[in-house]
C-alpha cells in the first residue's frame, strides 16, 4: 500500500512539473509570437488579428468604441492576450485607426527652422583676468540644455542671449532652462574676457537651422503634411530641435553625392523664393505641417495607409525626386520588420533598383521621408540609411507618423 502510494506521489508530482512545463512554454513561446501591440480599422474586431489567442479588453468601454465605425481620432486600449483563450500572456495595445487615404509624397522640400529657446552645444573657459573661468560650468549649465528665458524675458534667438550677457555690467544673470523635459532655474555670472573686454559666460549655443527632406505623404482634405520619418536634431548634439517656427519653401534637386560604405551620400538642392508652407510639429516619428497649396498633387491620387500589422516581408517601391521636380518609383524590398519597436526603426530595407542604385549608391541624405508603398497602400517612410551599406536603411511605420502627429 505505501508503495503504491509513494508511486501515486510521484505522478502526481510529475504531473505538476510537466504541466508547469507546458505552462511556461505556452507563456514563453505566446509572449514571444503575440505582439506588444495591434493595430485595428474602425468596426473591426481586434481577435481577427491573432490566430492561436483571444483578446479581452482590460478597459470596458473599448468594446463600444472599437465598433464605431466613423471614428475620427486615433485611440488606444489594453488588452490581456489569453493563450487558447484560458492561459493569460500578456498586454497588448490595441490601436484603432480609422480607414485613412493620403497622397503619397516624394517631392522635396526645404526647411528654415528656428528654435523655443537656444540650445546649449558646448562650453568653454573665458580668459579672464583671474585666469581661465566658466561661467557656465559654474552655473550647472550642460550641453543639451534649452535657455529659455534671462531674467525673466523670453529667450527667442542666439542674439537675445549674447546682447544680455554683453551688457551686464558682471552682474548675475537668472535662467530659465529645460533639461529633459523638466525645467529648472540657475543664475549665471559672466565674465570680462581679457582678450576680447567683452563680458563672457563660456557657452555655445545654437537657434536655428536649414536643411531638405522629402515628404511623407498629404492630406488632401486639410494640405496637411508629413515628411522626414525622423525630428530635426541639433548636428552636435543629436537633440531634438524644440520648435518656435518652420518656414517650408519648395526646393530643386540639383545634384547627387552618391552613398559608399562609411561614407553617406547626400541630394543637393537650392531653396525656391517665398515660403510654401509652415512648420507646425518637430518630434521623433517626423516633421508635419500645412502647405499653403499643394501645388501638381492631384487630391483623386490617393492610397489607403497600411498598418502595422499588415506590412510583411518582401517587395515594396520607394518613391523620392533624384532630378529637377520628378518623382520617381524605386524597387526596394522590406527585410526583416521588428513590430514591438516603437521607435523609427521600425524595419529594414534594402534597394535593389538599378537605376537608383547607379544614381545614389542606395539611400542618401535627403531621402528621408520617401514614401514606401508596398501592395497598393502607404506602409511607412524611409529614416536612415546604414552607414556600412548605403543599399540599405530603416524604415518607420505610417502608423508611428500618424500618432506622432496627433
Amino acid at each position: 500500500m505505501r508503495i503504491y502510494r509513494k508511486r501515486q506521489g510521484v505522478k502526481a508530482i510529475t504531473f505538476c512539473l510537466t504541466a508547469l512545463i507546458l505552462f511556461a512554454c505556452a507563456v514563453g513561446v505566446g509572449d514571444y509570437l503575440i505582439p506588444d501591440r495591434i493595430s485595428v480599422y474602425t468596426g473591426s474586431d481586434p481577435n481577427d488579428s491573432l490566430s492561436f489567442a483571444s483578446l479581452i479588453p482590460n478597459e470596458h468601454e473599448a468594446v463600444a468604441v472599437f465598433k464605431e465605425e466613423n471614428r475620427e481620432d486615433i485611440i488606444s486600449a489594453t488588452y490581456t492576450a489569453n493563450a487558447f483563450g484560458i492561459i493569460p500572456i500578456k498586454n497588448v495595445e490595441v490601436s484603432l485607426y480609422k480607414q485613412l487615404r493620403l497622397c503619397p509624397g516624394g517631392m522635396p522640400f526645404g526647411v528654415k527652422f528656428y528654435t523655443k529657446g537656444v540650445i546649449v552645444i558646448g562650453t568653454t573657459d573665458v580668459d579672464s583676468a583671474k585666469g581661465k573661468l566658466n561661467p557656465s560650468q559654474q552655473a550647472g549649465i550642460r550641453v543639451k540644455d534649452v535657455i529659455t528665458e534671462l531674467n525673466g524675458k523670453e529667450v527667442t534667438s542666439a542674439e537675445d542671449v549674447t546682447s544680455v550677457i554683453e551688457a551686464c555690467a558682471g552682474e548675475t544673470i537668472h535662467l530659465k532652462i529645460e533639461r529633459d523635459g523638466e525645467c529648472f532655474e540657475t543664475d549665471l555670472t559672466p565674465v570680462l574676457s581679457a582678450s576680447e573686454q567683452k563680458y563672457k559666460a563660456g557657452i555655445w549655443i545654437r537657434d536655428s537651422t536649414a536643411g531638405i527632406g522629402t515628404v511623407t505623404f498629404i492630406n488632401p482634405d486639410n494640405n496637411t503634411f508629413a515628411g522626414l520619418g525622423h525630428g530635426i536634431c541639433d548636428v552636435d548634439t543629436g537633440t531634438l530641435m524644440p520648435l518656435q517656427k518652420g518656414i517650408v519653401t519648395d526646393v530643386t534637386i540639383s545634384g547627387i553625392t552618391k552613398g559608399t560604405a562609411g561614407a553617406p551620400g547626400e541630394l543637393k538642392g537650392y531653396f525656391g523664393v517665398g515660403k510654401t508652407g509652415a512648420l507646425l510639429g518637430n518630434t521623433n516619428a517626423g516633421v508635419f505641417g500645412l502647405f499653403n497649396e499643394i501645388g501638381a498633387v492631384n487630391r483623386d491620387d490617393t492610397l489607403p495607409i497600411a498598418l502595422c500589422n499588415e506590412v510583411h516581408e518582401g517587395p515594396a517601391e520607394i518613391r523620392c525626386t533624384l532630378d529637377g521636380n520628378t518623382v520617381g518609383s524605386y524597387k526596394i524590398e522590406i527585410m526583416k520588420i521588428n513590430p514591438n519597436e516603437n521607435d523609427l526603426k521600425n524595419f529594414v530595407i534594402r534597394v535593389n533598383d538599378e537605376t537608383l542604385l547607379d544614381k545614389t549608391g542606395g539611400i542618401v541624405q535627403g531621402m528621408s521621408g520617401s514614401p514606401i508603398i508596398q501592395d497598393g497602400k502607404i506602409v511607412g517612410a524611409v529614416t536612415h540609411v546604414l552607414i556600412n551599406d548605403p543599399t540599405k536603411g530603416y524604415g518607420i511605420f505610417i502608423e508611428n507618423m500618424l500618432e506622432a502627429a496627433g
